[in-house]
């Protein structure tokens, strides 16, 4: 069974209510009945030495004066409402301040039982029936000892004060714990709640509902893991749109070949094409042959980029004669458009660190685009500068431009977009993820700059080597 998220909040208070009340009243009962004895004795002892003093000062041979004492001995244990007993070495208790007899004797007296503690706790020989607490102080002179200053002190009185100090102690124990549950209710309405709605979001977003609105607004932390879920769930909804789209391309690319290769096979195999053109349309079949080898190349080619990553072939090497060699294999291609190169370099060689193979297949991608969308009679221009530590290479055309919402789709793989669907019909929707993909292996950059009916310009970083050769 699965236990929400406040229960386990809500029952670990409760475990630090229960464990916090007794902690106060085992381990604070404790400490504060110790601290009220010692504090206590520490009085009655020095109060105890203060009447052996004055005993002292008063012996005429064995004898003290008790009717002069009395007095302020009866004062001080109203005072302290406490029993103070002269006793003399024998155990014969010569003065009770309670009024009791004052011949008894005490069996068995010994003050050393006392220890080198100040005071004892207990019944004091049986003569008490509830334990007090007894110090004792002895009353010397000229290197002897001639009696004891006992004085007890009920230990029930210690317990009383210590139970009202307990009191306040509970008391605000009680008023943190419920200013606690408050605490509890605020993180309940600000954090656990919308926890909750995000879970719930996350959970309908997971089973395919991506359309299901979280309504939460928030500055705080919460809030941005909300925005951050939302916007994920947008980008998975257009992530579903592209893929539905890229079905739609894909089997366009692969059907159209297909379907043409189809038709004129039936066609020379039920004699509609006349054995002398049987040559002409064997080329089509090769030319929509070749068309498809290129889709899966390129493809296979995309997946060997997936799987290799970074393992590039990295040298340096001059990138301005890498783009005359590319340009010169277009010169077929630009004959029957009319199309003219103009190549401007900012340094006579350009040396740039990195995987040569692959960046001539960029720069032939991008030529390739540029030649397919340039109109006829048009120039393509091919730039290199340097910024910093970069060399910078453009390929920019005045071909028919690219919508602005098909921008960022451009890098998807197999997507085309509708204005260039016409216009290329050889192309695999390939080319420029094969692209993005390469130059991001060398952990640079490729932006793209266009405008429909004025042409589009790309634009690409390479490290500079660091010697130039």
């Amino acid at each position: 069974m699965r236990i929400s998220l406040y229960i386990k909040v809500l029952f670990g208070h409760l475990v630090f209510g229960v464990l916090g009340f007794i902690t106060i009243a085992f381990f604070s009962s404790n400490m504060t009945l110790r601290y009220l004895v010692r504090d206590r004795a520490d009085q009655l002892y020095n109060e105890a030495n203060m009447i052996a003093s004055t005993c002292r000062q008063r012996y005429s041979g064995s004898n003290v004066n008790i009717d002069v004492l009395k007095p302020q001995l009866t004062s001080i244990a109203s005072y302290f409402d406490a029993d103070i007993w002269i006793v003399k070495q024998n155990g014969e208790i010569v003065f009770r301040s309670d009024g009791g007899a004052a011949d008894s004797v005490i069996e068995d007296f010994d003050p050393s039982e006392q220890g080198r503690g100040r005071y004892v706790i207990g019944h004091y020989y049986d003569l008490f029936e509830d334990s007090v607490l007894t110090v004792t102080a002895p009353v010397s002179a000229n290197f002897s000892t001639y009696g004891y200053v006992v004085v007890h002190q009920s230990i029930s009185g210690i317990y009383e004060v210590r139970d009202k100090i307990l009191n306040i102690i509970y008391m605000t124990f009680l008023i943190i714990l419920a200013l606690s549950l408050i605490l509890l209710w605020i993180i309940r309405i600000c954090i656990l709640q919308p926890v909750k709605q995000i879970t719930v979001a996350a959970a309908e977003y997971a089973a395919g509902n991506l359309n299901y609105e979280l309504k939460l607004h928030s500055e705080d932390e919460i809030g941005y893991l909300a925005d951050t879920l939302k916007f994920m769930a947008h980008e998975l909804s257009n992530k579903e749109e592209d893929q539905r789209k890229f079905i739609s391309n894909v089997s366009h690319d692969f059907r159209s070949p297909l379907t043409s290769i189809k038709g004129y096979l039936e066609a020379i195999i039920d004699g509609t094409i006349p054995p002398e053109l049987h040559e002409k349309y064997m080329k089509l079949v090769i030319s929509e042959t070749e068309r498809l080898t290129k889709l899966t190349s390129s493809t296979l080619a995309l997946q060997t980029l997936d799987a290799k990553g970074n393992l590039l072939d990295l040298t340096a090497f001059d990138i301005n004669q890498v783009i005359r060699n590319t340009v010169a294999a277009f010169e077929g291609s630009c004959r029957p458009k009319h199309l003219t190169f103009d190549l401007i370099f900012a340094e006579r060689s350009s040396f740039v660190q990195a995987d040569m193979g692959k960046i001539q297949q960029v720069l032939y991608n991008l030529v390739d685009n540029a030649i397919k969308f340039s109109k006829p009679n048009s120039t393509i221009w091919i730039e290199t500068y340097e910024r910093r530590e970069k060399i910078f290479v453009s390929v920019k055309d005045s071909g028919v431009g690219i919508p602005r919402e098909s921008q960022k789709k451009i890098w998807n793989r197999f997507y085309k977009s509708d204005a260039s669907r016409g216009k290329d019909r050889s192309g695999t929707g390939l080319g420029l993820s094969i692209t993005k993909e390469i130059i991001t292996a060398h952990n640079e950059n490729i932006d793209v700059i266009s405008t429909e009916g004025i042409g589009t310009e790309f634009i690409f970083t390479l490290p500079k080597a660091s010697q130039n050769r």
